[in-house]
């Protein structure tokens, strides 16, 4: 591969990704998080709850790409807003697992359609198959770099 001494901000990968990711935070935030006392971060490890049920709180850290330190700080935050619950593992007192509260999947259902719309604005004017391939390829970026580690 030939060696690039410019860089095309306005085509570079990590730019466009980047720039497409604040956006996207940016009116989650505005549209629903805000409203509700909640950061992105907190957002991340609800909608892992309430996709994949109760959680290891480090496979919740695996999950969201949250280091483990910041992690148990949001956990504590959504225990003490009662969206989430915090109890030792059955299988070892040095696990802790965490949960959806009723009110904390309560609020999921309520986001849910308003991070669905978020998305569906995002990818207005893809294919369906467009949209599975983008989708995709950043799956597979990523794993490029968790490979890379």
């Amino acid at each position: 591969m030939a060696e690039r001494n410019h860089l095309e901000l306005g085509n570079y990968l990590p730019y466009l990704i980047n720039r497409v990711g604040f956006v996207l935070v940016e009116n989650f935030t505005a549209d629903a998080l805000k409203n509700n006392a909640l950061s992105i971060d907190m957002w991340r490890v609800l909608a892992a709850l309430s996709n994949s049920g109760e959680q290891r709180q480090v496979d919740l850290s695996g999950m969201t790409s949250i280091d483990a330190s910041t992690m148990s700080r949001l956990v504590s935050r959504l225990v003490r807003a009662g969206l989430a619950t915090r109890s030792r593992s059955e299988k070892s007192s040095r696990e802790v697992v965490v949960a959806l509260s009723p009110k904390g999947r309560a609020l999921v259902q309520r986001l849910i359609p308003i991070a669905v719309k978020l998305e569906e604005t995002a990818s207005a004017g893809l294919t369906t198959k467009e949209l599975t391939v983008a989708k995709a390829l950043l799956k597979k970026m990523y794993l490029n770099f968790a490979q890379s580690r």
